[in-house]
């Protein structure tokens, strides 16, 4: 049982993996995460997410960490300065040319680990094409899952709290608290989505959205003052704790039962 970074091995190396050896692809975003948060967040919350647990589940199976794609669908930001994205047509090529490249070696397990919300519907898509183009077994993991696909979000943001709050401000704090400016931290919940019975995040009618409809002003949905460096390590830690379980668990999912 292993752990390699894909990037490190020698092409024979990469050749030696097993069918049941986890290729572990983090997917994060370049997007405005509002004045007190780089826009890296999600790239480098997604990428400490899937070292830590594919190093963790390593210890027990097989996993290969890929290098991480860091452009991804943000156009629900492309209003703002510091966004770069994809399309979804874009993005859904270049998933399936990573899949396309993995399937010819050893490998037939493909786990995205996905640190920005925007991304999940695609990302769902692409797990179905990549199994039936390529034969790849596909699985898609969540550094968190949003409050808006149904995770959850601090009592103090209403359940509102989806970009740049409490929680990717405290994971930042502590995994790179140079690059934090919290004099900048601002409350930017949306209460007044509180009033809708039906529509809303997490509740049974979503709704297409881009983050300057709230009217926050600054990009933010959610309240980052109160994110403290070690909210930031207990949330990081779980997250680890709880991927690393799932990746054990895509090690050796089968849809159907085993004979014999």
């Amino acid at each position: 049982m292993a752990f390699t970074r894909f990037i490190d091995l020698t092409a024979p190396a990469a050749e030696r993996l097993r069918e049941d050896t986890v290729a572990v692809l983090p997917i994060g975003a370049i997007e405005q995460h509002g004045p007190h948060l780089p826009v890296a967040t999600d790239y480098y919350i997604a990428e400490a997410i899937a070292e830590g647990a594919a190093r963790a589940a390593g210890e027990t199976c097989d996993i290969t960490l890929l290098p991480g794609l860091a452009y991804a669908k943000s156009d629900e930001h492309a209003w703002s300065g510091g966004t770069l994205w994809l399309g979804a047509r874009t993005l859904l090529a270049v998933l399936d040319d990573i899949g396309r490249s993995l399937a010819a070696g050893p490998v037939r397990r493909l786990a995205f680990l996905n640190a920005h919300g925007g991304n999940s519907a695609l990302l769902g898509v692409a797990l179905r094409e990549l199994r039936t183009r390529h034969g790849l077994r596909t699985f898609l993991l969540h550094a968190s899952l949003p409050a808006d696909q149904g995770g959850t979000s601090p009592a103090s943001e209403l359940g509102l709290g989806v970009h740049g709050g409490l929680n990717e401000t405290a994971a930042m704090r502590h995994l790179h608290p140079e690059l934090v400016d919290m004099a900048q931290a601002r409350r930017s919940v949306p209460e007044h989505l509180t009033a809708y019975e039906y529509i809303g995040f997490g509740k049974p009618v979503s709704f297409g959205w881009t983050s300057d409809d709230f009217g926050t002003g600054n990009g933010v949905i959610g309240d980052p003052t109160p994110a403290t460096p070690e909210l930031g390590r207990k949330l990081v830690e779980a997250a680890i704790a709880n991927n690393a379980a799932a990746l054990r668990e895509c090690a050796r999912f089968l849809p159907y039962r085993p004979t014999g």
